[in-house]
């Protein structure tokens, strides 16, 4: 009996390797790509939850957000809210790694224990320093009552610059952890003949940190700089936890103007208009990245 001959050509590797991943292709465009292009396209109408349907109304929704007095105080706010976070987590991440470096006794566990805060959720940490600013009942006022530092309680949260200073605390606070791993891990990966070498030669500490461990940690510094940025600028949950964006919108970021815009007011569009500006500036600094990723390799 003659055995059946099949004249289909064979698929090659490049099509074979694109069937392997049509799958997780098509969770990222249900999941991702379709939400973000009908966030894209929702800016240039005027959709609102208070009424079915959409118009499309161009750039009115962009106008409306430049002609807003409040706005620039939303990009202000969020501009201090990332840099006071990224640079005082980061500044105090990396003296927590070297000291960590030092392989003092009980290390490991203090490294443990440090990275504790990391997987504690942003809601339950935007409740525990809401406890700790509170006006009335707050350990901190008490702590300084005790310490005869202050007579009557100081409402942090209600006054614009110390409600900002609470919230970049606590959310360095939860990110210290993040950038302790990754600098930990840049510190232990410096060539310990180029730290022996130096030091033979007379460097003083300043001398091997400034000379030897700075160069070596440049590419992992500069990107951790960069997706800290980014997360900062993503982040909502703690910051609406402890002030909702109070008071005065002192602490109203792009990421609270648009929850404001679509589940308060109900501007979808208005919403998403604003979302589209926030991807943009979130797209520089992700530029930077990838290309810095591309260098190196």
């Amino acid at each position: 009996m003659k055995r059946k001959v099949h004249s289909g050509r064979k698929l090659t590797e490049s099509q074979f390797g694109f069937l392997l991943a049509l799958p997780a292709l098509a969770v990222f465009g249900a999941i991702i790509l379709y939400p973000l292009l009908n966030s894209f396209a929702m800016g240039f109408t005027n959709q609102s939850l208070l009424r079915p349907g959409r118009q499309y109304v161009g750039l009115l929704n962009f106008e409306r957000i430049f002609l807003d007095p409040n706005i620039l105080q939303v990009f202000v706010n969020t501009f201090v809210f990332v840099a006071c976070t990224t640079a005082f987590s980061f500044s105090m991440g990396f003296i927590w790694a070297m000291v960590l470096n030092q392989g003092l006794r009980g290390s490991e566990l203090l490294r443990g224990i440090t990275l504790v805060n990391w997987i504690i959720p942003g809601t339950a940490i935007g409740f525990l320093w809401m406890w700790i600013f509170n006006g009335q009942y707050g350990v901190l006022n008490a702590l300084l009552r005790g310490l005869g530092l202050i007579q009557e309680n100081i409402t942090w949260l209600g006054r614009p610059g110390s409600a900002m200073a609470a919230v970049v605390i606590a959310r360095a606070w939860q990110t210290l952890p993040w950038y302790m791993a990754f600098l930990l891990a840049g510190l232990q990966a410096v060539p310990y003949e180029q730290v022996e070498a130096a030091r033979i030669d007379g460097a003083s500490n300043f001398g091997v940190f400034t000379r030897i461990v700075l160069p070596n940690m440049k590419f992992i510094i500069f990107l951790i700089l960069i997706l800290g940025v980014i997360g900062n600028l993503q982040h909502f949950d703690i910051i609406w936890v402890m002030t909702q964006g109070g008071p005065a919108q002192a602490t109203t970021t792009l990421a609270v103007e648009v929850y404001r815009r679509a589940f308060q007011n109900w501007e979808l569009g208005v919403a998403a208009a604003i979302g589209v500006l926030w991807v943009l500036l979130i797209s520089i600094f992700a530029f930077f990245y990838i290309r810095n990723l591309e260098r190196d390799s």
